[in-house]
């Protein structure tokens, strides 16, 4: 999966019946709608009823209750922690099960600590900060262009990232490292010199 343009989005949805259509179905009818057996049908409810019960062991996922302000001044410290390498900062905003990754690269992290020494580690190399992260929007969700000028003098798109939150805190950090996204999303690929971005994020569903 790879972060998708929110202008790309609108106008796509597939309104045709979906899967809902079907609910009430006893195992029988459905065994016939998909050529298969009641007793098929039954052993692959018992598995998702299953698998939903130990992922939903301590309860529904959370998703974010914050007002767009809130949501606001959350990203707006976050942008702030990066840009300014703030470790305490940045780890008072992560929720304690926290997970970052980064597609393709295998690195991944879960929890606050671990999640916290990875950015203690990596956040002023060369005792600058590194980073500039312009707000975007993708896959419907709140996303940041990432540039970096680890290697360089020029700030260089580094990945995309996407964040997902659990109420006042930042759940999940997906950085997508694909040089093509810059294309894709309509950045560019090195910032201007002269290009003082404003760090004001933009709610991604807005």
């Amino acid at each position: 999966m790879e972060p998708y343009p929110n202008s790309a989005l609108e106008g796509i949805a597939d309104r045709s019946a979906g899967p809902d259509a079907v609910l009430g179905w006893s195992a029988s009818e459905a065994a016939r709608l998909l050529n298969s057996s009641t007793a098929a049908v039954n052993r692959a409810l018992q598995r998702a009823r299953a698998t939903l019960a130990e992922r939903l062991s301590l309860g529904p996922p959370c998703v974010s209750a914050l007002t767009g302000g809130e949501e606001r001044a959350l990203l707006e410290r976050y942008v702030r922690a990066w840009e300014t390498t703030d470790v305490d900062e940045f780890t008072a905003l992560l929720h304690e099960d926290a997970q970052m990754s980064m597609p393709p690269w295998r690195q991944w992290y879960r929890g606050r600590s671990a999640i916290a020494t990875f950015f203690a580690a990596t956040g002023r190399p060369g005792g600058h900060a590194p980073f500039r992260r312009p707000p975007t929007a993708a896959n419907g969700q709140t996303a940041f262009a990432f540039y970096s000028r680890w290697q360089s003098s020029e700030w260089r798109f580094h990945s995309i990232q996407v964040l997902e939150f659990n109420r006042s805190t930042i759940e999940r950090m997906t950085s997508f490292v694909m040089p093509a996204l810059a294309s894709v999303l309509g950045l560019p690929h090195v910032l201007p010199p002269q290009d003082d971005i404003t760090t004001k994020p933009v709610c991604g569903i807005c």
